[in-house]
């Protein structure tokens, strides 16, 4: 988003072009239950358009104008633009169960690792989709993010890297869990990530990956 309309194909594309391993993305269900890639639950930051996205029809949602002429695309769409690995975070247990058919029709389990801020989605879609990666993302959290993201069968967490700190590192590391930070959009932030010696970071930029490569 740092660079393109967020959550477009145009987006995502710039992204796989800029050489980045994994894109990020959001799910919400539209009213008539298609899996529309948003981030917000309604349309009004990133369109021309107002209100919940689940008011609104998958139609109406492609007459809206996402920025620079985009359109709101579905997640199936995503699968069709790039060939990157995605992180698809979800909202709730209806978005997974939505998320998991699309899993399962096409395949994705080791493609598709699944995120949510959400402890019961995390665990409905690794039941629903057995295998799946899974992640439970943390903004305002303490030490029991680690045992959170264990009882859901969680891999990683995803944390936010304002709060992170190394007790919860070496927490997460005691639980073999791996450790995503974000957003990480600055050199400050970026050399944290490498002090730490986290798994990734998610970032809006993608130079930040070039830049990486030259931060202590």
């Amino acid at each position: 988003m740092g660079v393109e309309p967020e959550n477009t194909l145009r987006s995502f594309v710039a992204a796989e072009h800029a050489g980045l391993d994994v894109v990020e993305l959001d799910l919400h269900l539209s009213k008539d239950g298609a899996l529309v890639v948003m981030h917000d639950a309604d349309v009004d930051r990133t369109t021309d358009g107002s209100g919940p996205i689940a008011d609104h029809t998958l139609a109406e949602l492609r007459a809206l104008d996402a920025g620079r002429g985009e359109r709101v695309p579905v997640f199936e769409e995503v699968l069709e633009a790039v060939s990157v690995p995605l992180q698809a975070e979800i909202k709730d247990v209806q978005a997974a169960r939505a998320l998991a058919a699309v899993m399962h029709e096409r395949e994705l389990v080791e493609r598709v690792e699944v995120s949510s801020f959400h402890d019961e989605a995390v665990a409905e879609i690794a039941r629903l989709v057995p295998g799946v990666r899974t992640a439970l993302i943390g903004s305002r959290y303490g030490l029991d993010i680690v045992e959170r993201a264990v009882a859901v069968g969680a891999a990683t967490v995803c944390l936010n890297i304002r709060r992170l700190t190394l007790e919860i590192v070496e927490h997460a590391r005691e639980h073999d869990l791996r450790i995503i930070g974000w957003v990480v959009n600055t050199p400050d932030h970026l050399r944290l990530v490498r002090a730490l010696e986290l798994d990734g970071a998610t970032t809006d930029h993608p130079e930040i990956k070039r830049t990486g490569r030259f931060t202590a």
